[in-house]
């Protein structure tokens, strides 16, 4: 086994700059009109987050962590409608940063349509987009 190769630290601010520069970022109302094209918004927001500002209309809650493992159409573990490389992703956060993070780790996997919401839910919101309340959990 080999030691990982080291790397040129780099702040968290340069490695967005550059995450975001393979990404065709969108507005909220581009995606929205990509989510009606048949585009997966896959909010990737904490539980706590979605209780306290609720949800888009039609998206996929998938949480952080899992988000690999449920959109790699490969994957043992996929969601249904992760079946195809070239299908269209937009990934949503809290307010577009993490994200970005995201929509890159899905290009990775070859993924290469995924992307994000520029400014996260709270832009969606804030562009009087649909929200609805999160359901209580029983």
């Amino acid at each position: 086994m080999t030691p990982a190769t080291a790397t040129t630290p780099v702040p968290i601010d340069t490695h967005l700059e550059r995450v975001r520069s393979r990404l065709a970022r969108l507005t909220p109302e581009q995606a929205q009109d990509a989510a009606r094209r048949g585009a997966l918004l896959v909010d990737i927001r904490y539980a706590a987050l979605r209780d306290r500002d609720g949800l888009i209309p039609g998206a996929l809650v998938v949480e952080r962590n899992e988000l690999e493992w449920r959109l790699d159409p490969q994957g043992s573990h996929r969601l249904p409608e992760a079946d195809r490389h070239d299908r269209e992703i937009v990934v949503l956060c809290n307010e577009g940063y993490a994200s970005s993070l995201a929509a890159a780790s899905l290009h990775d996997l070859g993924l290469f349509r995924a992307t994000d919401l520029v400014g996260g839910f709270q832009a969606w919101r804030a562009a009087g987009l649909p929200v609805v309340t999160a359901p209580t959990a029983p």
